[in-house]
């Protein structure tokens, strides 16, 4: 178990970590792209709302 466990922080030290800057940036882009989302699936939910509810 020591060794595994070893082994995993030789490894993690390896590991290239993002920048604040490069966080942020990606966060800013994963949120952004939520809300067009949100927006484009709420319009289209709303549209086939109300042409369901017409009546001709």
């Amino acid at each position: 178990m020591f060794k595994f466990f070893k082994s995993v922080g030789h490894e993690m030290k390896k590991v290239t970590w993002p920048t604040a800057k490069q966080n942020r940036r990606d966060t800013t882009t994963v949120i952004v792209t939520s809300v067009l989302f949100a927006l484009f699936l709420g319009a289209l939910d709303w549209s086939f709302s109300t042409l369901t509810q017409m009546t001709f």
